[in-house]
């Protein structure tokens, strides 16, 4: 049965969603800092909601590992896939300790949330190739 294999790529698909609208209220700060717009911005959803999605995008990455482990008995064995998740792994840490900790040290910065801004873009671009190779994989070794 391979039901649970659908867990990891249905759980990914939702949280790069997610992801993307965190992005999307994002460039509303951006708009407003750096483009000098009068733009609200959702700050407590975009810490939240951008802390589930890092969260997620770490948990999805352990649990991609650990399921090939155990439904294949190896580790790093679907190519590129295995691959860009590991190197996604600091980029989602510098995400989630990046934008906690300008909300628990509010003050006013611009280097800091640029950096944070376009890691965490890199992050959305690398799960976008996450789908792409997640497909590959799933249509060699689930669906053979």
């Amino acid at each position: 049965m391979t039901a649970p294999l659908l867990f990891h790529p249905v759980i990914q698909a939702l949280t790069t969603t997610l992801a993307g609208y965190v992005l999307w209220l994002g460039l509303q700060r951006f708009q407003s800092q750096h483009l000098h717009r009068k733009i609200a911005f959702k700050w407590k959803s975009h810490v939240t909601l951008g802390t589930v999605a890092l969260g997620l995008w770490l948990a999805g990455l352990i649990g991609g590992l650990i399921m090939v482990k155990i439904w294949w008995g190896g580790i790093l064995i679907t190519g590129s896939h295995g691959k860009t998740a590991l190197f996604m792994l600091p980029l989602i840490l510098f995400g989630l300790f990046s934008g906690l900790y300008m909300d628990h040290r509010k003050k006013k910065r611009s280097a800091l949330p640029l950096l944070h801004g376009l890691n965490n873009l890199l992050l959305l671009i690398l799960a976008l190739y996450q789908a792409y190779t997640g497909w590959w994989v799933y249509s060699v070794y689930v669906i053979g």
